[in-house]
């Protein structure tokens, strides 16, 4: 194999790596952690001060996997000779990785929103900061099913990796 098929094929380990920890993550958070959570703990403040234990180490790998989602993304993008340019809508492949890429900025903007501003670190959350929190990580989880589908078209409509 060729060294150019070789960083193709590392580059998108990583993408795919990064993918799993935060869309992944994302979604075992909303479908089995937080309803284990409340089902073995309840609704109390040993509930709470764990969700803040959790979103405070998974935000890291959250922030990390954004940034390395990015550039892996923009590396990947320049292998296929249908990648018109970013945002770009001027053929299927195109269109469809742009849909991807605007979901994932709607994403990125939600996760910013909800960990600078609505779960911002201090005593006692408001319980409508609670409600908004959880209902932005369901929309976020949403967009993340909805980006793993578009990544999917991304793959059919590719071109084979021509080394």
């Amino acid at each position: 194999m060729e060294a150019k098929a070789w960083l193709f094929a590392v580059v998108s380990f990583f993408h795919d790596l990064f993918t799993v920890i935060w869309m992944g993550g994302l979604l075992v958070t909303v479908m089995s952690y937080l309803p284990a959570l409340k089902d073995a703990l309840g609704n109390g403040p040993q509930t709470r001060k764990t969700i803040l234990a959790f979103q405070k180490r998974q935000s890291v790998w959250v922030y990390i996997s954004m940034g390395g989602l990015i550039l892996t993304g923009l590396l990947m993008s320049k292998q296929n000779a249908d990648f018109v340019h970013l945002f770009g809508f001027g053929n299927a492949f195109s269109t469809v990785l742009s849909i991807k890429h605007i979901l994932v900025v709607i994403m990125i903007g939600l996760t910013l929103y909800r960990s600078l501003f609505v779960n911002r670190p201090r005593e006692g959350m408001p319980p409508k900061n609670e409600k908004l929190s959880f209902q932005l990580l369901l929309i976020n989880a949403g967009l993340a099913v909805a980006v793993l589908f578009t990544s999917g078209l991304v793959a059919a409509l590719a071109k084979p990796f021509s080394g």
